[in-house]
């Protein structure tokens, strides 16, 4: 058996293994076969293999594959041009103009993708160039791209909901009902944040052309269907009982090829390039899974659960100050350490504190993408900002680190209105049919 103390040891070994930059699937088994040797014996380390077959010949976890599948369909079916265009229509009266554009892109995006990055290199590469021209402060699009593509994780279908469910036991189904709601209103807050800027600032908000008349603008409406009847149809078949989130995604993917196959793309080479990025992705996202869900079985075994919440309780701390010590940890924690390893690495160890005080792991999960959002945009090691700026292909990085900063006030926002008013996560789990 282990302490606190020898736990606080060991987590912060770690960290700083990872803060050198080691893959964070390969560290976590090391560390926790290291542990399990020299406190429990052989015996741990030999089940290895048992154990990871047991966590993974799990039906829930097919939603991945099949997620990260749709994601690639849509992404490579050349339909997110059109779609910015559509949406660009439609924001010319508000306060910040087309720089909305970037965060209502994002958000439907997001809403098929699950992916930050995947949503990140595709908004910014239809939209850094256009702003260019129309004489937008770059530091503020650059800002927008990067942060609206925050919403990938949070907006389901999210990959990262689906992690935290698979580490921490919860619902999948009920986590993508939780992150709907806080999705749209980070939206809305994200726009707010971008109205507030314009008005003070007007200088940032360059040409934004002429706006199409409105029979032109509800004609381009069509281009929305493919990621707005995809996102539908996912999530009625969850919230209506219809399907698993696994089945959900097969639906998805179905509809998905056939939108390609629409728009003149489905051919062999098309479907390579999608079969291969999607096994690639899905291979080192069960890797660092399979090794996470290893470490909690050690942690388990070594008696870390129990020793990390009498810690917590001796000293007395209410789950709301403690959520409070945890806003503080992660966002430190996501200056130096990339969203997915942040999550999976802390998971084991705070987990069992979040149930030892009461605290909705539902709220939870969504309070942790929260947090992973702002980890992906806080310099030095948000990666957000090095794929808007890869994008970009010029300038000094600092540009971005600058343009995120309202966004990351508005991120701090959103977690203090959580923290408020709790129901705007659990609302819509609790009505699930």
């Amino acid at each position: 058996m282990i302490d606190a103390f020898g736990t606080m040891i060991g987590f912060g070994i770690l960290l700083m293994v990872l803060f050198l930059g080691v893959p964070v699937g390969a560290v976590i088994v090391s560390i926790s076969v290291i542990g399990a040797s020299v406190y429990i014996g052989w015996q741990p380390v030999l089940a290895f293999g048992t154990q990871t077959w047991s966590y993974l010949n799990n039906f829930v976890l097919t939603a991945i594959p099949l997620f990260i599948l749709l994601g690639e369909l849509l992404l490579r079916a050349g339909l997110t041009d059109k779609m910015y265009s559509s949406l660009s229509d439609w924001v010319h009266r508000l306060p910040g103009r087309l720089l909305h554009t970037n965060i209502l892109a994002s958000g439907m995006f997001s809403a098929v993708s699950g992916s930050s990055v995947a949503t990140a290199a595709t908004i910014g590469t239809v939209a850094l160039g256009d702003f260019r021209k129309r004489g937008y402060n770059e530091r503020l699009v650059l800002g927008t791209v990067a942060a609206g593509a925050t919403l990938g994780i949070l907006i389901p279908p999210s990959i990262n909901l689906i992690i935290y469910g698979a580490m921490t036991n919860s619902s999948i189904g009920q986590l993508f009902m939780a992150g709907l709601i806080p999705g749209l209103i980070l939206i809305v807050v994200f726009m707010l944040a971008v109205m507030v800027i314009s008005m003070v600032r007007p200088e940032v908000v360059g040409d934004s052309g002429e706006q199409p008349p409105l029979r032109e603008r509800l004609r381009k409406l069509r281009f929305l269907l493919p990621p707005a009847g995809i996102f539908l149809l996912v999530m009625l078949t969850i919230y209506l009982g219809w399907g698993t989130p696994t089945e959900a995604a097969a639906v998805g993917v179905v509809l998905a090829a056939a939108f390609a196959a629409a728009n003149g793309r489905l051919n062999f080479d098309y479907l390579h390039r999608v079969f291969l990025s999607t096994v690639r992705l899905n291979a080192m996202i069960l890797f660092i899974l399979s090794s996470a869900l290893y470490m909690n079985f050690v942690l388990g075994f070594l008696g870390v659960p129990r020793a990390m919440t009498n810690f917590v309780a001796d000293l007395g701390l209410t789950a709301f100050q403690t959520i409070l010590v945890l806003v503080v940890f992660y966002f430190i924690l996501g200056l130096f350490m990339e969203a997915l390893a942040m999550m999976v690495a802390t998971i084991p160890i705070v987990f069992p504190l979040i149930t030892f005080l009461g605290i909705d792991p539902i709220w939870f999960g969504i309070f942790l993408v929260l947090m992973m959002e702002m980890a992906l945009i806080t310099p030095p090691m948000g990666l957000n900002l090095y794929v808007v700026q890869g994008v970009r292909g010029r300038g000094p990085i600092t540009d971005v680190f600058m343009g995120v900063l309202p966004f990351i006030l508005a991120l701090f926002a959103m977690v203090a209105l959580i923290l408020a008013v709790p129901d705007v996560v659990t609302w819509l789990p609790s009505i699930m049919f």
